[in-house]
């Protein structure tokens, strides 16, 4: 990756240490087998390469190709830049509300069986409590949007999924024609929002049940009704978080940077790894957000790691509302207009891609590392004999 801290240990090296092994002993599903196999071999002899020839020197310089799964953290910084740079410069010039849905834990065992589903449903359940509580007029009373971006973990790795959404103070009245600002305290009744999220994620849990759509874990007798599951869930209070961006929805975004192009742990947490342990640092919110460290056996840690693959083709980062693609050159264009204002330009966008990574690194990765000479020439390996 670039920008990257060489001496730090790398996921890649324990699967490669203990990989196999693990694969032996546990049956994985394909999205995560060819996760780790991408891992593992990311940037070594076994994904290819490429290679350049210095015009000047004639110096050749070999690359190594590339995994390119989402999953590798060593494949997703330059992602994440960008990522960041487009979507500043989509978001309107106002004050933000950073809000978290929880789904409660007992939920874990049919997460682990349905992962698809059961984060589609996440999703439109936030969606829709925010949605429907931004629509009452004695909230907001006006349309509203929201970026959400998907997180399955926890600070040591365990399934903890839960939603982030980014969400304007404010909205399009019914009619269009103007913008509704929200209560500088709040945006809405986080208790109002955790009832009706609750509400929609288990009728649409129901639904599925109903319809047979979900597989079932053995052992859960409360899953195997709708009625069964919807006591169990309504026993506890589901998890609303809502607070303002005071630094401004710059910074949340640079937040959520962080998390939607990378997986569970970022390689700078850990700390030492051998056959067969693994340790690291993890922050405890319940403790005062102190910094501790983990101790896991590697079997363990990779295990924890898996949970948290996606499914192939699954979309982590999603937009709701005037942020949604199909609204964006109507909606949200007239909310630029109603607050005089316009987007900003995003800095990377019309760039080429060495261009950002130099900007981002201060790498020039199109010199030659010999005589520092400007454009180097791809070698392309001569056509394979048909015969």
């Amino acid at each position: 990756m670039y920008g990257e801290n060489k001496n730090r240990i790398r996921l890649q090296e324990i699967f490669i240490r203990s990989g196999e092994e693990f694969r032996r002993d546990h049956l994985l599903s394909p999205v995560q087998t060819k996760a780790m196999k991408a891992i593992e071999q990311c940037r070594r002899a076994e994904m290819g390469s490429h290679s350049y020839r210095c015009q000047n020197c004639g110096n050749v310089e070999v690359v190594y190709n590339s995994c390119r799964n989402r999953h590798c953290p060593r494949c997703q910084w330059i992602k994440q830049q960008l990522w960041v740079d487009h979507v500043k410069a989509q978001l309107l010039p106002i004050r933000y509300f950073h809000i978290v849905f929880t789904i409660p834990e007992v939920l874990n065992p049919l997460i682990m069986l349905n992962h698809g589903p059961m984060y589609d449903f996440l999703f439109e359940a936030s969606w829709h409590a925010l949605k429907k509580a931004a629509n009452n007029p004695s909230f907001l009373g006006a349309q509203t949007g929201a970026l959400a971006v998907l997180h399955t973990w926890g600070q040591t790795l365990t399934l903890h999924p839960h939603i982030h959404m980014l969400v304007p103070a404010g909205g399009l009245d019914q009619d269009g024609w103007q913008w509704v600002r929200s209560s500088k305290k709040f945006f809405v009744p986080v208790r109002a929002l955790s009832r009706i999220f609750r509400a929609c994620y288990v009728r649409l849990l129901s639904e599925a049940l109903r319809d047979g759509k979900l597989m079932l874990p053995e052992k859960h007798v409360e899953f195997k009704t709708p009625e069964g599951l919807k006591n169990e869930l309504y026993k506890t209070d589901w998890v609303v978080y809502c607070k303002k961006c005071f630094a401004g929805p710059g910074q949340i975004i640079t937040y959520l940077g962080r998390y939607t192009h990378r997986v569970a742990i970022s390689e700078n947490r850990i700390m030492e790894a051998d056959d067969n342990h693994v340790l690291f640092r993890w922050k405890d919110y319940g403790d005062h957000n102190r910094q501790k460290q983990m101790t896991l056996n590697t079997k363990e840690f990779i295990r924890r790691f898996l949970l948290h693959i996606l499914p192939s083709g699954f979309y982590k980062i999603r937009y709701f509302g005037i942020f949604a693609c199909v609204n964006r050159a109507t909606k949200l264009s007239q909310c630029f207009e109603l607050l005089g204002c316009k987007p900003i330009q995003a800095v990377y966008a019309a760039l080429e891609m060495s261009t950002v990574i130099f900007l981002l690194t201060g790498k020039q990765i199109n010199r030659c590392s010999i005589c520092g000479a400007e454009l180097l020439r791809p070698l392309y390996p001569p056509p394979k004999q048909l015969f």
